[in-house]
Protein backbone atom coordinates (compact mmCIF):
# COMPACT_ATOMS: atom_id res chain seq x y z
CA UNK A 1 0.00 0.00 0.00
CA UNK A 2 1.27 3.48 -0.88
CA UNK A 3 1.38 6.54 1.36
CA UNK A 4 2.12 10.05 0.07
CA UNK A 5 2.22 13.18 2.25
CA UNK A 6 1.23 15.71 -0.40
CA UNK A 7 2.26 19.34 -0.45
CA UNK A 8 0.04 21.69 -2.49
CA UNK A 9 1.56 23.14 -5.65
CA UNK A 10 -1.04 25.94 -5.76
CA UNK A 11 -3.25 27.06 -2.90
CA UNK A 12 -3.09 26.03 0.74
CA UNK A 13 -4.41 22.48 0.67
CA UNK A 14 -3.82 19.43 -1.56
CA UNK A 15 -6.60 17.72 -3.49
CA UNK A 16 -6.93 14.91 -0.94
CA UNK A 17 -7.75 17.38 1.88
CA UNK A 18 -11.39 16.31 2.40
CA UNK A 19 -12.73 16.77 5.97
CA UNK A 20 -15.20 13.90 5.53
CA UNK A 21 -12.23 11.53 5.65
CA UNK A 22 -11.91 12.23 9.37
CA UNK A 23 -15.48 11.02 9.99
CA UNK A 24 -14.82 7.85 8.00
CA UNK A 25 -11.62 7.32 9.99
CA UNK A 26 -13.46 7.69 13.33
CA UNK A 27 -16.21 5.28 12.29
CA UNK A 28 -13.66 2.69 11.16
CA UNK A 29 -11.66 2.95 14.40
CA UNK A 30 -14.85 2.74 16.49
CA UNK A 31 -15.91 -0.44 14.67
CA UNK A 32 -12.52 -2.04 15.22
CA UNK A 33 -12.55 -1.09 18.90
CA UNK A 34 -16.00 -2.62 19.39
CA UNK A 35 -14.82 -5.77 17.66
CA UNK A 36 -11.86 -6.06 20.06
CA UNK A 37 -14.07 -5.49 23.09
CA UNK A 38 -16.43 -8.27 22.12
CA UNK A 39 -15.94 -11.05 24.64
CA UNK A 40 -15.08 -14.37 23.00
CA UNK A 41 -16.52 -17.69 24.16
CA UNK A 42 -13.05 -18.71 25.34
CA UNK A 43 -10.99 -16.00 27.10
CA UNK A 44 -7.59 -15.23 25.63
CA UNK A 45 -4.42 -16.07 27.53
CA UNK A 46 -2.74 -12.87 26.40
CA UNK A 47 -4.55 -9.54 25.98
CA UNK A 48 -3.26 -6.07 25.05
CA UNK A 49 -4.99 -2.75 25.71
CA UNK A 50 -4.77 0.60 23.96
CA UNK A 51 -3.30 3.56 25.80
CA UNK A 52 -6.42 5.65 25.30
CA UNK A 53 -9.96 5.17 24.07
CA UNK A 54 -10.24 8.80 23.02
CA UNK A 55 -11.21 9.41 19.42
CA UNK A 56 -10.00 13.00 19.46
CA UNK A 57 -6.90 13.90 17.50
CA UNK A 58 -4.91 17.08 17.76
CA UNK A 59 -5.31 19.64 14.94
CA UNK A 60 -1.78 18.90 13.70
CA UNK A 61 -2.57 15.16 13.55
CA UNK A 62 -5.80 15.86 11.68
CA UNK A 63 -3.95 18.13 9.24
CA UNK A 64 -1.37 15.40 8.56
CA UNK A 65 -4.08 12.77 8.03
CA UNK A 66 -5.96 14.96 5.55
CA UNK A 67 -2.74 15.83 3.69
CA UNK A 68 -1.82 12.16 3.28
CA UNK A 69 -3.00 10.28 0.20
CA UNK A 70 -3.18 6.49 0.07
CA UNK A 71 -3.93 6.50 -3.63
CA UNK A 72 -1.36 4.58 -5.67
CA UNK A 73 -1.87 6.95 -8.62
CA UNK A 74 -0.82 9.90 -6.44
CA UNK A 75 2.30 7.97 -5.43
CA UNK A 76 3.24 7.30 -9.08
CA UNK A 77 2.62 10.89 -10.17
CA UNK A 78 4.63 12.26 -7.26
CA UNK A 79 7.53 9.98 -8.12
CA UNK A 80 7.40 10.74 -11.86
CA UNK A 81 7.34 14.49 -11.25
CA UNK A 82 10.11 14.22 -8.65
CA UNK A 83 8.07 16.25 -6.18
CA UNK A 84 9.41 16.79 -2.68
CA UNK A 85 6.59 14.78 -1.11
CA UNK A 86 7.19 12.29 1.66
CA UNK A 87 6.17 9.01 0.07
CA UNK A 88 6.54 5.34 0.92
CA UNK A 89 5.21 2.05 -0.36
CA UNK A 90 4.88 -1.43 1.09
CA UNK A 91 7.12 -3.57 -1.17
CA UNK A 92 5.05 -6.69 -0.47
CA UNK A 93 1.70 -5.13 -1.31
CA UNK A 94 1.95 -6.07 -4.99
CA UNK A 95 2.63 -9.76 -4.36
CA UNK A 96 -0.08 -9.93 -1.68
CA UNK A 97 -2.62 -8.31 -4.03
CA UNK A 98 -1.73 -10.62 -6.93
CA UNK A 99 -2.00 -13.71 -4.72
CA UNK A 100 -5.29 -12.84 -3.03
CA UNK A 101 -6.93 -11.84 -6.33
CA UNK A 102 -5.87 -15.03 -8.15
CA UNK A 103 -3.84 -13.17 -10.77
CA UNK A 104 -0.78 -15.45 -10.95
CA UNK A 105 -0.63 -17.61 -14.09
CA UNK A 106 2.05 -20.24 -14.71
CA UNK A 107 4.24 -20.41 -17.79
CA UNK A 108 5.89 -23.88 -17.84
CA UNK A 109 9.55 -24.04 -18.85
CA UNK A 110 10.82 -26.94 -20.92
CA UNK A 111 14.21 -28.14 -19.65
CA UNK A 112 14.66 -31.30 -21.72
CA UNK A 113 16.28 -34.24 -19.91
CA UNK A 114 17.75 -32.19 -17.04
CA UNK A 115 17.38 -33.93 -13.69
CA UNK A 116 15.80 -32.01 -10.74
CA UNK A 117 16.38 -28.33 -10.07
CA UNK A 118 17.68 -27.79 -6.51
CA UNK A 119 18.38 -24.02 -6.25
CA UNK A 120 17.59 -20.76 -8.02
CA UNK A 121 18.10 -16.98 -7.91
CA UNK A 122 16.93 -14.03 -10.03
CA UNK A 123 19.96 -12.41 -11.67
CA UNK A 124 17.92 -9.50 -13.07
CA UNK A 125 14.37 -8.70 -14.09
CA UNK A 126 14.71 -11.05 -17.06
CA UNK A 127 17.19 -13.80 -16.06
CA UNK A 128 17.03 -16.65 -13.54
CA UNK A 129 19.98 -18.87 -12.67
CA UNK A 130 19.46 -22.39 -11.30
CA UNK A 131 21.46 -25.51 -10.45
CA UNK A 132 20.48 -29.12 -11.06
CA UNK A 133 21.10 -32.58 -9.67
CA UNK A 134 22.94 -33.51 -12.86
CA UNK A 135 25.55 -30.84 -12.06
CA UNK A 136 24.44 -28.25 -14.59
CA UNK A 137 24.34 -24.49 -14.01
CA UNK A 138 21.70 -22.95 -16.24
CA UNK A 139 20.34 -19.45 -16.97
CA UNK A 140 16.79 -18.94 -18.19
CA UNK A 141 15.90 -15.79 -20.13
CA UNK A 142 12.28 -14.89 -19.37
CA UNK A 143 11.81 -12.65 -22.42
CA UNK A 144 13.51 -14.91 -24.96
CA UNK A 145 12.27 -18.12 -23.25
CA UNK A 146 15.69 -19.66 -23.76
CA UNK A 147 17.88 -21.77 -21.48
CA UNK A 148 21.67 -21.41 -21.63
CA UNK A 149 24.30 -23.51 -19.86
CA UNK A 150 27.14 -21.93 -17.83
CA UNK A 151 30.37 -23.99 -17.72
CA UNK A 152 31.09 -25.44 -14.28
CA UNK A 153 34.59 -24.97 -12.85
CA UNK A 154 36.96 -27.90 -12.18
CA UNK A 155 39.39 -27.69 -9.28
CA UNK A 156 43.15 -28.06 -9.41
CA UNK A 157 43.00 -31.76 -8.45
CA UNK A 158 40.68 -32.90 -11.24
CA UNK A 159 37.29 -34.54 -10.81
CA UNK A 160 35.60 -37.83 -11.49
CA UNK A 161 31.93 -38.68 -12.11
CA UNK A 162 31.62 -39.91 -8.50
CA UNK A 163 32.25 -36.39 -7.19
CA UNK A 164 29.53 -34.75 -9.31
CA UNK A 165 26.45 -34.97 -7.14
CA UNK A 166 24.57 -31.86 -8.14
CA UNK A 167 24.56 -28.11 -7.50
CA UNK A 168 22.55 -27.68 -4.32
CA UNK A 169 22.97 -23.93 -3.65
CA UNK A 170 23.41 -20.61 -5.42
CA UNK A 171 23.51 -17.25 -3.64
CA UNK A 172 24.08 -13.63 -4.77
CA UNK A 173 25.99 -11.19 -2.56
CA UNK A 174 24.22 -8.03 -1.25
CA UNK A 175 25.65 -5.71 -3.92
CA UNK A 176 24.70 -8.16 -6.71
CA UNK A 177 28.25 -8.27 -8.01
CA UNK A 178 29.04 -11.96 -7.32
CA UNK A 179 27.27 -15.29 -7.65
CA UNK A 180 28.36 -18.18 -5.41
CA UNK A 181 27.34 -21.70 -6.35
CA UNK A 182 28.59 -25.27 -6.57
CA UNK A 183 31.55 -26.26 -8.71
CA UNK A 184 32.13 -29.33 -10.89
CA UNK A 185 33.40 -31.11 -7.81
CA UNK A 186 30.41 -31.06 -5.44
CA UNK A 187 32.68 -30.44 -2.43
CA UNK A 188 33.97 -27.15 -3.89
CA UNK A 189 32.37 -23.77 -4.49
CA UNK A 190 32.55 -21.55 -7.59
CA UNK A 191 32.19 -17.78 -7.87
CA UNK A 192 31.16 -15.81 -10.95
CA UNK A 193 31.14 -12.07 -11.67
CA UNK A 194 27.79 -10.43 -12.29
CA UNK A 195 26.18 -9.52 -14.59
CA UNK A 196 28.56 -11.14 -17.12
CA UNK A 197 28.80 -14.53 -15.33
CA UNK A 198 32.54 -14.68 -16.03
CA UNK A 199 34.31 -17.13 -13.68
CA UNK A 200 36.20 -15.42 -10.86
CA UNK A 201 37.56 -18.19 -8.65
CA UNK A 202 36.97 -21.64 -7.21
CA UNK A 203 37.09 -22.44 -3.49
CA UNK A 204 38.65 -25.77 -2.58
CA UNK A 205 40.34 -27.76 0.22
CA UNK A 206 37.55 -27.07 2.73
CA UNK A 207 35.04 -29.92 2.46
CA UNK A 208 35.30 -33.65 1.87
CA UNK A 209 31.63 -34.13 0.98
CA UNK A 210 28.88 -32.36 -0.95
CA UNK A 211 28.22 -28.68 -0.24
CA UNK A 212 24.50 -28.48 0.55
CA UNK A 213 24.04 -24.76 1.22
CA UNK A 214 25.80 -21.41 1.52
CA UNK A 215 25.05 -17.81 2.49
CA UNK A 216 26.73 -14.40 2.25
CA UNK A 217 27.56 -12.41 5.38
CA UNK A 218 28.41 -9.30 3.36
CA UNK A 219 29.93 -8.53 -0.04
CA UNK A 220 33.22 -10.34 0.73
CA UNK A 221 32.59 -13.09 3.26
CA UNK A 222 30.76 -16.29 2.37
CA UNK A 223 29.92 -19.35 4.50
CA UNK A 224 29.37 -22.85 3.08
CA UNK A 225 28.01 -25.96 4.80
CA UNK A 226 28.59 -29.56 3.80
CA UNK A 227 27.52 -33.11 4.49
CA UNK A 228 30.84 -33.59 6.29
CA UNK A 229 29.34 -31.46 9.17
CA UNK A 230 31.84 -28.63 8.54
CA UNK A 231 31.34 -24.91 7.98
CA UNK A 232 33.84 -23.01 5.85
CA UNK A 233 34.37 -19.23 5.88
CA UNK A 234 35.61 -17.74 2.60
CA UNK A 235 36.88 -14.27 1.80
CA UNK A 236 36.25 -13.22 -1.80
CA UNK A 237 38.51 -10.29 -2.61
CA UNK A 238 39.73 -10.02 -6.18
CA UNK A 239 42.69 -7.85 -5.14
CA UNK A 240 44.09 -10.72 -3.06
CA UNK A 241 43.74 -13.41 -5.75
CA UNK A 242 46.43 -14.73 -8.03
CA UNK A 243 45.25 -15.41 -11.58
CA UNK A 244 47.19 -17.66 -13.98
CA UNK A 245 48.95 -15.81 -16.76
CA UNK A 246 47.97 -16.64 -20.34
CA UNK A 247 51.12 -17.18 -22.36
CA UNK A 248 51.46 -16.07 -25.95
CA UNK A 249 50.52 -18.76 -28.44
CA UNK A 250 48.28 -20.71 -26.03
CA UNK A 251 44.95 -21.81 -27.41
CA UNK A 252 41.85 -20.20 -25.94
CA UNK A 253 40.04 -22.43 -23.50
CA UNK A 254 36.29 -22.94 -23.24
CA UNK A 255 36.41 -21.54 -19.70
CA UNK A 256 38.40 -18.31 -19.09
CA UNK A 257 41.15 -18.40 -16.50
CA UNK A 258 40.16 -18.08 -12.85
CA UNK A 259 41.83 -18.08 -9.45
CA UNK A 260 41.90 -20.74 -6.71
CA UNK A 261 41.20 -19.76 -3.10
CA UNK A 262 41.24 -21.59 0.22
CA UNK A 263 38.99 -20.96 3.25
CA UNK A 264 39.82 -18.43 5.95
CA UNK A 265 38.54 -20.86 8.60
CA UNK A 266 36.87 -24.26 8.81
CA UNK A 267 34.77 -25.21 11.84
CA UNK A 268 33.08 -28.50 12.65
CA UNK A 269 29.48 -28.18 13.78
CA UNK A 270 29.29 -30.11 17.03
CA UNK A 271 26.26 -32.34 17.44
CA UNK A 272 25.40 -32.23 13.73
CA UNK A 273 25.00 -34.98 11.18
CA UNK A 274 25.20 -33.63 7.64
CA UNK A 275 24.52 -29.89 7.47
CA UNK A 276 21.46 -29.48 5.26
CA UNK A 277 20.58 -25.77 5.23
CA UNK A 278 22.10 -22.42 6.33
CA UNK A 279 20.75 -18.89 6.68
CA UNK A 280 22.20 -15.63 7.99
CA UNK A 281 20.19 -13.70 10.58
CA UNK A 282 21.18 -10.03 10.09
CA UNK A 283 19.17 -8.85 13.08
CA UNK A 284 21.05 -11.07 15.56
CA UNK A 285 24.31 -11.40 13.58
CA UNK A 286 24.23 -15.17 13.69
CA UNK A 287 24.24 -18.20 11.41
CA UNK A 288 21.44 -20.75 11.73
CA UNK A 289 22.08 -24.31 10.56
CA UNK A 290 19.86 -27.34 10.10
CA UNK A 291 21.32 -30.83 10.38
CA UNK A 292 19.66 -34.03 9.25
CA UNK A 293 19.59 -35.48 12.79
CA UNK A 294 16.87 -32.96 13.70
CA UNK A 295 18.99 -30.27 15.40
CA UNK A 296 19.24 -26.54 14.81
CA UNK A 297 22.60 -24.90 15.53
CA UNK A 298 23.55 -21.25 15.98
CA UNK A 299 26.96 -19.74 15.18
CA UNK A 300 28.12 -16.24 16.03
CA UNK A 301 28.75 -14.64 12.64
CA UNK A 302 31.37 -12.21 13.96
CA UNK A 303 33.53 -14.70 15.87
CA UNK A 304 32.59 -17.76 13.75
CA UNK A 305 32.05 -19.81 16.92
CA UNK A 306 29.23 -22.17 17.81
CA UNK A 307 26.76 -20.74 20.37
CA UNK A 308 24.18 -23.48 20.94
CA UNK A 309 22.34 -26.47 19.51
CA UNK A 310 18.70 -27.37 20.07
CA UNK A 311 16.69 -30.45 19.22
CA UNK A 312 13.67 -29.57 17.11
CA UNK A 313 10.21 -30.93 18.03
CA UNK A 314 10.09 -32.89 14.78
CA UNK A 315 13.30 -34.47 13.56
CA UNK A 316 11.90 -35.91 10.31
CA UNK A 317 13.02 -34.37 7.02
CA UNK A 318 14.07 -30.91 8.19
CA UNK A 319 15.54 -29.77 4.87
CA UNK A 320 14.84 -26.02 4.53
CA UNK A 321 15.11 -22.88 6.65
CA UNK A 322 14.19 -19.23 6.11
CA UNK A 323 14.74 -16.08 8.17
CA UNK A 324 12.50 -13.00 8.32
CA UNK A 325 14.26 -9.59 8.48
CA UNK A 326 13.17 -9.17 12.11
CA UNK A 327 14.83 -12.48 12.99
CA UNK A 328 11.96 -15.01 13.02
CA UNK A 329 12.98 -18.47 11.75
CA UNK A 330 10.84 -20.83 9.68
CA UNK A 331 11.85 -24.50 9.42
CA UNK A 332 10.20 -26.89 7.01
CA UNK A 333 9.46 -30.37 8.38
CA UNK A 334 7.65 -33.42 7.09
CA UNK A 335 4.17 -32.54 8.30
CA UNK A 336 4.31 -28.86 9.24
CA UNK A 337 6.37 -25.66 9.26
CA UNK A 338 7.87 -24.47 12.55
CA UNK A 339 8.14 -20.79 13.47
CA UNK A 340 10.99 -20.35 15.97
CA UNK A 341 11.82 -17.52 18.36
CA UNK A 342 15.40 -16.46 17.41
CA UNK A 343 16.32 -15.73 21.05
CA UNK A 344 15.49 -19.16 22.49
CA UNK A 345 14.77 -21.34 19.41
CA UNK A 346 11.45 -22.23 21.04
CA UNK A 347 8.65 -23.11 18.63
CA UNK A 348 6.13 -20.26 18.73
CA UNK A 349 3.80 -21.82 16.16
CA UNK A 350 3.35 -25.03 14.18
CA UNK A 351 1.86 -24.38 10.76
CA UNK A 352 0.16 -27.62 9.78
CA UNK A 353 0.58 -28.58 6.14
CA UNK A 354 -2.67 -29.05 4.25
CA UNK A 355 -1.00 -31.78 2.24
CA UNK A 356 0.84 -33.95 4.74
CA UNK A 357 3.09 -36.88 3.99
CA UNK A 358 5.22 -35.23 1.30
CA UNK A 359 7.13 -32.70 3.39
CA UNK A 360 8.05 -29.03 3.11
CA UNK A 361 10.83 -28.71 0.52
CA UNK A 362 11.39 -24.94 0.28
CA UNK A 363 10.50 -21.85 2.30
CA UNK A 364 11.04 -18.09 1.96
CA UNK A 365 9.77 -14.84 3.45
CA UNK A 366 8.27 -12.08 1.32
CA UNK A 367 7.57 -9.44 3.93
CA UNK A 368 4.99 -10.92 6.29
CA UNK A 369 4.07 -13.74 3.92
CA UNK A 370 5.80 -17.09 4.30
CA UNK A 371 5.86 -18.98 0.99
CA UNK A 372 5.96 -22.77 1.39
CA UNK A 373 6.86 -25.22 -1.38
CA UNK A 374 5.66 -28.78 -0.79
CA UNK A 375 6.66 -32.19 -2.03
CA UNK A 376 3.52 -32.60 -4.12
CA UNK A 377 3.62 -29.54 -6.37
CA UNK A 378 1.69 -27.12 -4.17
CA UNK A 379 2.74 -23.61 -3.11
CA UNK A 380 1.06 -22.34 0.06
CA UNK A 381 1.19 -18.87 1.62
CA UNK A 382 1.00 -18.17 5.35
CA UNK A 383 0.24 -14.69 6.66
CA UNK A 384 2.46 -14.16 9.72
CA UNK A 385 0.50 -11.15 11.02
CA UNK A 386 -2.91 -12.80 10.67
CA UNK A 387 -1.63 -16.16 11.94
CA UNK A 388 -3.33 -18.16 9.19
CA UNK A 389 -2.99 -19.14 5.56
CA UNK A 390 -3.56 -16.31 3.08
CA UNK A 391 -7.22 -16.18 2.09
CA UNK A 392 -8.52 -15.46 -1.39
CA UNK A 393 -10.44 -12.23 -2.02
CA UNK A 394 -12.21 -13.90 -4.94
CA UNK A 395 -13.55 -16.82 -2.92
CA UNK A 396 -13.44 -16.23 0.83
CA UNK A 397 -14.09 -19.90 1.58
CA UNK A 398 -10.68 -21.04 0.31
CA UNK A 399 -7.03 -20.22 0.88
CA UNK A 400 -4.51 -19.18 -1.77
CA UNK A 401 -2.76 -22.21 -3.30
CA UNK A 402 -0.74 -22.43 -6.51
CA UNK A 403 -0.58 -25.87 -8.13
CA UNK A 404 2.40 -26.53 -10.37
CA UNK A 405 2.21 -28.32 -13.70
CA UNK A 406 3.61 -31.86 -13.93
CA UNK A 407 6.86 -31.06 -15.68
CA UNK A 408 8.86 -33.91 -17.17
CA UNK A 409 9.58 -37.42 -15.90
CA UNK A 410 11.82 -39.83 -17.81
CA UNK A 411 9.93 -42.96 -16.83
CA UNK A 412 7.55 -44.29 -14.24
CA UNK A 413 7.87 -47.69 -12.55
CA UNK A 414 5.41 -50.36 -13.57
CA UNK A 415 4.03 -50.64 -10.07
CA UNK A 416 3.19 -48.04 -7.48
CA UNK A 417 6.30 -46.84 -5.65
CA UNK A 418 6.37 -44.68 -2.53
CA UNK A 419 2.75 -43.71 -3.07
CA UNK A 420 3.33 -42.26 -6.56
CA UNK A 421 1.43 -43.23 -9.69
CA UNK A 422 1.65 -41.66 -13.11
CA UNK A 423 -1.88 -40.26 -13.04
CA UNK A 424 -1.37 -38.82 -9.54
CA UNK A 425 2.17 -37.52 -10.00
CA UNK A 426 3.10 -33.98 -8.93
CA UNK A 427 6.65 -32.59 -8.76
CA UNK A 428 8.30 -31.48 -5.54
CA UNK A 429 9.00 -27.73 -5.30
CA UNK A 430 12.67 -27.86 -4.26
CA UNK A 431 13.24 -24.15 -4.88
CA UNK A 432 11.32 -20.93 -5.46
CA UNK A 433 12.25 -17.24 -5.55
CA UNK A 434 10.54 -13.89 -6.14
CA UNK A 435 11.96 -11.22 -8.40
CA UNK A 436 12.83 -7.78 -6.98
CA UNK A 437 9.33 -6.42 -7.62
CA UNK A 438 7.57 -9.37 -5.99
CA UNK A 439 5.27 -9.71 -9.00
CA UNK A 440 6.96 -12.76 -10.55
CA UNK A 441 7.74 -16.08 -8.94
CA UNK A 442 10.10 -18.77 -10.22
CA UNK A 443 9.39 -22.31 -9.03
CA UNK A 444 11.34 -25.45 -9.88
CA UNK A 445 12.05 -28.99 -8.73
CA UNK A 446 11.32 -32.49 -9.95
CA UNK A 447 10.20 -35.94 -8.82
CA UNK A 448 10.36 -36.53 -5.07
CA UNK A 449 11.59 -40.18 -5.18
CA UNK A 450 15.35 -40.37 -5.62
CA UNK A 451 15.01 -43.15 -8.21
CA UNK A 452 12.93 -41.05 -10.61
CA UNK A 453 14.60 -38.78 -13.15
CA UNK A 454 12.84 -35.63 -14.29
CA UNK A 455 12.41 -31.90 -13.79
CA UNK A 456 9.91 -29.12 -13.35
CA UNK A 457 10.23 -25.34 -13.76
CA UNK A 458 7.75 -22.53 -14.21
CA UNK A 459 7.36 -18.75 -14.05
CA UNK A 460 4.30 -17.34 -12.28
CA UNK A 461 3.38 -13.82 -13.41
Amino acid sequence: MSKTLKRPVAGERPSCYIPARLDERRIRHRTLRQERRRKPDKPDDFVTYEDSDSEEETPSQQHQVLSTSYNFVDYIRSRESDLHDERSIDPTYASRHILTHDMFRETPISLGNINKVFCSQWLSNRQVVFGTKCNKLMVYDVNMRRVDAIPTLPNSHGTSPDTQSGIHACQINPSHSLLATGARHSADIALYRLPTLDPLCIGENAHRDWVFDMCWLDDQFLVSGSRDTKLALWRVNEDLMEFPEVKDGEEEQDVPSYAHITPVAVKECRGAQKIRAICFNKEYRELALLSLNGYMHLFNAETFSQKLSRKLPNCQENVCIACQPNGLYAVGCRSYTLLLDPRTLQAVKKIASRYSGFGIRSASFQGNILTIGTGMGMLMFFDIRAGKYLESCINSSRTVVLKASKGYVAQFPDEEMDGFQQNKYSPAIYTHCYDSSGTRLFTAGGPLPATLIGNYAGIWQ
